[in-house]
């Protein structure tokens, strides 16, 4: 989901290293994010759960996952949501919570299901990317399961600035990349490495399974269904697909506490 200078303000979603305001990056786009809410709820099998299901989202931007599962016709759900910056573009059918760091304000155990989508990139270095899972394996309940997903700092076209080999660089040269190609003056972001997520994901106490082919699948059902795209990557094996996990754009894990 800071990027700080000192100890005190590491966790600071709102700093980075040269003082400047991190930039909120929500996509404010309801339909995509209904259609990411049924792909959730298919990956994670949330009507096999026994219900009410607690669910916190983390990072809720436009409110539109939030929403879907608060409003869900068969799923009875009861959401909460928390952003840094505030950028709902609906707000009924769950809690909203402003925070202003990593930390969350809720009990130990209050949560069947935590979803961190595209969150983890945003809150700043490695400790405040720990403090993120940590906040979020102490919320939750301890048959919890947990969603993250991240960008792949291998992608091609990094999708915040649409600038193709952007993360690829050293961070220090980074932001230096982004000015000279004229689409942005600070990058404030860190993708991660599919080894140094599940590093990540350990130092946290998580087990964990890569998910992103079975999201990548459910991804073109939910759609695309029926184009041509969809009908070659079923009868592509798992095995073959496996083989490029660590260069699929989008790192998916489903996660439970040990």
């Amino acid at each position: 989901m800071p990027e700080t200078s000192s100890d005190q303000q590491e966790h600071k979603l709102t700093d980075i290293r040269d003082d400047s305001v991190r930039q909120p990056h929500a996509v404010l786009d309801l339909p995509s994010r209904r259609w990411k809410a049924l792909k959730i709820e298919r990956l994670l099998d949330l009507s096999s759960r026994s219900q009410p299901i607690r669910i916190l989202e983390v990072g809720t931007g436009s409110g539109g996952i939030a929403h879907y599962f608060g409003k869900h016709p068969q799923l009875r759900c009861e959401v909460d949501a928390v952003d840094v910056h505030d950028n709902r573009l609906v707000t009924d059918g769950f809690r909203y919570t402003q925070v202003h760091d990593t930390s969350l304000p809720f009990a130990d155990g209050t949560f069947d299901v935590v979803l961190t989508n595209h969150v983890i990139e945003h809150v700043g270095n490695a400790e405040a990317q720990h403090h993120h899972l940590v906040e979020i394996h102490r919320v939750m309940k301890c048959d919890g399961v947990g969603y993250l997903a991240v960008p792949n700092r291998w992608m091609v076209t990094e999708p915040h600035f649409k600038l193709k080999f952007l993360s690829w660089w050293p961070r220090a040269l980074r932001t230096s990349y982004l000015r000279l190609m004229r689409k942005g003056n600070l990058y404030d972001c860190e993708p991660l490495q599919m080894r140094q997520l599940e590093r990540m994901l350990d130092a946290a106490n998580f087990s964990y399974r890569n998910i992103c082919i079975e999201a990548w699948r459910t991804t073109l059902d939910i759609e695309k269904a029926n184009t041509f795209a969809a009908r070659v990557l079923q009868k592509v094996p798992d095995t073959l697909l496996m083989s490029v996990r660590r260069i699929i754009p989008t790192l998916i894990y489903r996660f439970e506490r040990r």
